[in-house]
């Protein structure tokens, strides 16, 4: 064999066994596996806590979009985490709405707390765990009760528009247990909301 040769013989075979992945066995020996990026198991994502899967899913289902008070911000309105989930402000004294034309139509009013519609007046609610305005006497069976059934605290009036409980009862009780773990979470905020006003049905 020519120097040439056995100089690619060589090669080969270093080439070969830098691709082989060897296990260091009991007595000391090493013998040859599987290479790493087969063996390793991936890497599997930390868990959550109740607490973060509920800020989570309060986020990105949009609940900051009512129930936190919003506050005009260089780029127009922005939320007021300050008030965070404490529903439509009380010092916030709205007047009568004004008379809407025939047909789908409803209003708002600054600060996107409250609205007007054909059902009636809506105020967003105080979710803080206030014991007297907010969710504070609230069980976990009452609120997911509410979410799926669409009454307030499960069993009474009806959850007006804008609030899409609708959406919610699609969504699993471990799901709905951690929105409520989180709203449990946050700073209890005093603020007492004005009853719903509930439209007549319109007579046949």
């Amino acid at each position: 064999m020519s120097s040439g040769s056995i100089v690619a013989a060589l090669a080969a075979t270093l080439v070969l066994a830098s691709c082989q992945h060897y296990e260091k066995q009991e007595d000391g020996s090493a013998q040859p596996g599987q290479p790493a990026s087969q063996s390793a198991a991936p890497a599997s994502a930390p868990a959550q806590s109740p607490v973060e899967r509920g800020r989570y899913l309060v986020t990105i289902a949009g609940c900051h979009d009512c129930h936190t008070p919003m506050k005009m911000g260089a780029m127009g309105p922005e939320p007021d985490f300050s008030q965070m989930l404490s529903g439509h402000p009380e010092s916030v004294v709205l007047p009568p709405p004004p008379k809407l034309p025939p047909g789908p139509w409803m209003i708002t009013a600054f600060p996107l707390t409250a609205w007007s519609g054909p059902w009636g007046i809506t105020y967003a609610t105080n979710l803080t765990p206030d014991s007297l305005s907010g969710l504070g006497i609230w069980t976990e069976e009452m609120f997911i009760g509410a979410l799926r059934t669409g009454k307030h605290m499960g069993t009474s009036r009806p959850i007006l528009p804008p609030m899409p409980w609708q959406f919610f009862v699609t969504m699993p009780n471990e799901d709905l247990s951690a929105i409520y773990a989180f709203l449990r979470s946050i700073p209890p905020i005093r603020n007492t909301i004005p009853d719903p006003v509930i439209a007549e049905p319109p007579k046949e």
